[in-house]
């Protein structure tokens, strides 16, 4: 483990046991504490000033109700400027996580890379069926490409799906989905950024790649915090959500083609139980002729830049954050 991490760690508070089984909203709570908490108080410290930019919440319908989604854009004398759109999904399991989660931080990417945002508020599972998110998101990533005039934005100028374990997961499906779908003919995503993603329920890991999946096993015994993914907490998460692994939707790995799929920028943490999750994915796309950059953090567990995101490695992701939307915006080259 990294050693400033592992001091990180050793530092933290004891966590308030449960009383009795843990509940779903004891489960939320922590995660709260142990992620939302740190990262949306360095975040502060990330906000532009309110004049660079302009934020605005937005109800959109999705099927069975609406989500909200938040939009920035950045605020420019020029009337008729345009930018580039980021669409982001968080992560959290599919279960945590909200649309507050990274909304400081992509004020700043806003500002800085001069990039239209559509922050996406999913709806979350169990409450909702293991479909929910993906449906959610598709259906607004179908409303940002139809109401570019809304964003200032400029579909040829970058499309970028970026989300972080469940929402690189969503990412990932987005890109295929777009991909095959005739509304998407000519507005289709340029780019997508995986942060940690899950792309497989070990369940459904195809045959010849079980192999390449070692980092389940391999990183066990780096459980640091209660989320920390494993074989038991993933087939738990599986039940939770009543998913269907063989989904490509639920497992985009699964997806039969992944040719002619927009450049992907992928970071993966070297003690994270779902490490390999990102290797096997970028070696599948890479292999069906996409572009790929990958980034690996030695020593360093899922989320640990949203816990401790001042540590040294993770300044080092930081800045590879940036570097790695900037590659995307020039179509991976």
């Amino acid at each position: 483990m990294d050693p400033e991490l592992s001091a990180a760690v050793a530092s933290l508070p004891p966590l308030p046991p449960p009383e009795g089984p843990p509940t779903l909203e004891y489960l939320r709570a922590i995660s709260k504490t142990l992620f939302d908490v740190p990262f949306r108080a360095w975040q502060v410290s990330q906000l532009p000033p309110e004049s660079t930019y302009v934020v605005q919440d937005r109800l959109i319908p999705v099927e069975g109700g609406e989500i909200t989604i938040r939009t920035v854009v950045p605020a420019d004398e020029d009337p008729n400027a345009t930018f580039p759109i980021l669409f982001k999904q968080h992560g959290g399991g599919f279960m945590f996580g909200d649309i507050d989660t990274w909304d400081y931080y992509l004020r700043r990417l806003c500002v800085d890379l001069r990039i239209s945002v559509v922050n996406v508020g999913y709806r979350l599972c169990p409450e909702h069926s293991y479909d929910t998110p993906v449906n959610d998101c598709f259906a607004a990533l179908k409303w940002t490409v139809e109401n570019t005039a809304a964003l200032k934005a400029d579909l040829s100028k970058g499309l970028i799906l970026m989300g972080d374990s469940a929402g690189a997961n969503i990412a990932a499906v987005l890109a295929h989905e777009a991909r095959d779908d005739p509304f998407f003919r000519g507005r289709q995503p340029t780019g997508q950024f995986l942060c940690e993603p899950f792309v497989a329920y070990p369940s459904v890991y195809p045959e010849a790649l079980k192999s390449e999946f070692r980092s389940l096993e391999e990183n066990k015994g780096y459980v640091y915090q209660p989320f920390t993914a494993s074989y038991a907490g993933l087939e738990q998460t599986e039940a939770m959500l009543n998913a269907s692994p063989t989904d490509p939707r639920c497992s985009p790995l699964l997806y039969a083609s992944h040719a002619e799929l927009p450049p992907a920028y992928i970071q993966a943490m070297g003690i994270d139980p779902l490490r390999d999750d990102a290797y096997v994915y970028e070696k599948v796309l890479r292999e069906a002729g996409v572009k790929t950059k990958l980034d690996l953090y030695p020593g360093v567990g899922h989320g640990f830049h949203a816990q401790f995101p001042t540590i040294t490695i993770a300044t080092k992701l930081w800045a590879d954050f940036r570097k790695g939307l900037e590659w995307l915006l020039q179509r991976g080259e």
